[in-house]
C-alpha cells in the first residue's frame, strides 16, 4: 500500500477522529488514573546524569502543552551536553515516512517539505512549532530521529475490523501478530473505562475489542521500533517523545520494549513532563519546568 493523503481519503478515513480518539485515551489515562507516589526529590543535574547512562528515556508529554515541548528540548540539550550519543524517537511521525525525516536531517529538504511529505497536518495535526525546535536541534547536532508510529491506515483498519483484518502487506510496518500482547487485564480495564466514557456507556463489546487492539498495536509498533534501535545501538541513549498515557505504569510502551531487549544491564526511565504537583502518573520520574524561566 502506498501511504499518501490520497490513500487516506480514498478509504474514507476521518483522520482527525481516529487520531484524537486514541490520543485522548492516552491523555485521559495520564490524568484520570494518577496515583500519588512518594519519590525522592532529585535535582535536574542528578536526573540528567542518570538518564544519560540509560538505554532508553521516555519523555511523556501532553501533546497540546507548549510548556511540555519547551521541557523536552531543554532535556535533550542537557542530555547532549552530558553525553552526545543520543538518538530521538518521535510518536508524531509514522514509520513509512522515515525517508523524509532522513532527508530533512541530511539537509536535502526543508521543514515545509518535511511537513508535506510526512502529511504531518493530517496524520498528527498538533502545532508544528511545538516540534520544529527539536528537529532543528537534531539536525544541528547530526542526531538520528526515528519515526515510531503505526501508519494511520493500519490503525484505522484495526479499529474498524480488528487484528484479523490485517494482511501480509501491513506487517512490513508493524510487529508480527504473535508479538501483540493483549493479556494485560489492568491496562485493558483502564482503556475500557475511557472507551465507555467516550461512548457514554453505549459502546458494544466488539467495538471496544477493536479499539483496544488498535491501542495495543500502536504501543507495540512503537516498542518494536525502539527495541530495534536499542539493539542496534547499545551505546546510545534513545530518547522517546511520546504521549504520557503510553508510559504510565509501564503498560503501554516500556514493558513491551523490555520484553524485546535481551542485552544485560538494560536500563530505561519513564519521565512524566510537568505532571500535577501532587501526582506522578505511574512513572519513575518527573520533570518540572523552571518557573523562573520563560516558556
Amino acid at each position: 500500500m502506498c501511504y499518501t493523503k490520497q490513500s487516506i481519503y480514498s478509504q474514507g478515513l476521518n483522520v482527525g477522529k481516529i487520531i484524537r480518539q486514541i490520543i485522548m485515551a492516552m491523555l485521559f489515562m495520564a490524568f484520570c488514573f494518577a496515583i500519588p507516589l512518594k519519590t525522592a526529590i532529585a535535582t535536574p543535574n542528578s536526573q540528567i546524569q542518570r538518564w544519560s547512562q540509560a538505554n532508553v528515556v521516555y519523555l511523556g508529554e501532553h501533546h497540546d502543552s507548549p510548556e511540555d515541548h519547551v521541557a523536552e528540548l531543554a532535556i535533550l540539550e542537557q542530555l547532549y551536553k552530558e553525553s552526545p550519543k543520543l538518538e530521538i524517537g518521535m510518536e508524531m511521525f509514522q514509520r513509512p515516512f522515515q525517508g523524509s525525516l532522513d532527508d530533512y536531517l541530511a539537509g536535502k529538504i526543508d521543514a515545509i517539505a518535511l511537513q508535506e511529505q510526512t502529511e504531518y497536518a493530517n496524520r498528527w495535526g498538533f502545532d508544528w512549532n511545538y516540534y520544529a525546535p527539536i528537529l532543528e536541534f537534531a539536525k544541528a547536532h547530526q542526531l538520528e530521529v526515528k519515526a515510531l508510529n503505526t501508519p494511520l491506515e493500519i490503525t484505522y483498519k484495526v479499529g474498524q475490523s480488528g487484528l484479523d483484518s490485517l494482511d501480509s502487506e501491513d506487517f512490513q510496518w508493524i510487529p508480527a501478530k504473535s508479538q501483540l500482547d493483549l493479556s494485560n487485564d489492568a491496562y485493558r480495564d483502564r482503556i475500557k473505562t475511557l472507551y465507555e466514557s467516550f461512548h457514554h456507556g453505549k459502546g458494544n463489546s466488539d467495538n471496544f475489542e477493536h479499539f483496544y487492539q488498535a491501542q495495543i498495536l500502536w504501543d507495540e509498533t512503537m516498542a518494536d521500533a525502539i527495541a530495534t534501535e536499542v539493539t542496534q545501538h547499545p551505546q546510545t541513549t534513545f530518547v522517546s517523545l511520546v504521549g504520557a498515557g503510553h508510559i504510565i505504569y509501564g503498560d503501554g510502551i516500556p514493558n513491551r520494549v523490555q520484553k524485546r531487549v535481551s542485552q544485560n544491564h538494560f536500563q530505561q526511565y519513564s519521565v512524566q513532563i510537568n505532571p500535577d504537583s501532587e501526582h506522578q502518573d505511574g512513572t519513575e520520574e518527573s520533570w518540572f519546568n523552571d518557573p523562573s524561566s520563560d516558556a
